[in-house]
């Protein structure tokens, strides 16, 4: 399995209440529509007094490198970048295999 992990900024103009919208509520569905696509993560960077790097990371999951081309050559990866557009100032973003050291677990 190869993971999408993508790093987001977003637009100066937008509080992190309207990013979160965007991001949130109105993006989901637009990326639950790429083809091949097995499941997907949103982690937004806490609200801190320091000034953090990205405001979020998204994690999407895929069977290999080249289901993740077919997914993003797709037509149904193009609404998706338009209203990446809305809210996104800077993304970068590498593939990655996943190594689980410790699963999250629930604390006592």
């Amino acid at each position: 399995m190869i993971k999408v992990v993508a790093f987001i900024r977003r637009k100066p103009h937008l509080s992190r209440a309207e990013f979160l919208r965007f991001w949130q509520e109105e993006h989901p569905p637009l990326v639950l529509k790429l083809p091949g696509l097995l499941g997907y993560r949103q982690n937004p960077a806490i609200e801190h007094r320091k000034r953090w790097p990205w405001d979020g990371c998204a994690e999407l999951w895929f069977d290999d490198v080249r289901a993740v081309a077919v997914a993003f050559d797709s037509p149904e990866a193009v609404p998706l970048r338009a209203h990446e557009e809305h809210f996104i100032e800077e993304l970068d973003w590498f593939l990655a295999s996943e190594t689980l050291v410790l699963p999250p677990s629930k604390a006592s």
